[in-house]
């Protein structure tokens, strides 16, 4: 069983090289079988050194999703949530993703999905792309105005291929 001093200097570690939320900090501290008070020690001593942070974790985590997983707001949301960052926090770091950004984003899923669906009518490829977004953690307002200005570009483009 390792010592306070030494779960400390390997969390302090862990926290130099990637950010973490105190929740995970704890489940470590948990498994590791240290006293209650010897594991608040620590995590407040974490936090008062700036190894922990968690508006900062927050703000990583969301910026990460967004832009390797593509995940959309609502996902990054519920996951912030579920790791115990509490819901000031969760909004500050949404709104520090970049709208035109997001939107690009959802747009290209979008069109990469609509290339790859087989739908019988259009109606069904909406649908389709509405439960996509969705499962990706995007607004249904966003995804429904980004399935729209796909769509009448696929028509534009379909209408001037007419024309020729």
């Amino acid at each position: 069983m390792k010592t306070e001093e030494q779960l400390l200097q390997q969390l302090a570690s862990l926290c130099a090289t990637k950010e973490c939320c105190l929740q995970d900090l704890r489940k470590k501290l948990e498994k590791a079988e240290l006293p209650e008070e010897a594991s608040e020690r620590i995590l407040q001593r974490l936090q008062a050194e700036r190894f922990v942070d968690e508006g900062r974790f927050a703000r990583c985590f969301a910026a990460d999703k967004f832009r390797f997983n593509h995940w959309g707001r609502l996902k990054i949301n519920f996951e912030l949530s579920q790791k115990g960052i509490s819901s000031p926090l969760r909004e500050a770091a949404l709104k520090a993703l970049d709208e035109e950004q997001y939107r690009e984003v959802l747009t290209d899923l979008l069109r990469t999905k609509m290339r790859s669906t087989k739908a019988k009518n259009a109606y069904e490829l909406v649908q389709k792309l509405l439960r996509f977004a969705a499962s990706r953690g995007f607004e249904s307002s966003l995804a429904m105005e980004c399935t729209r200005s796909l769509l009448n570009d696929a028509n534009d483009a379909l209408d001037a291929f007419d024309m020729e």
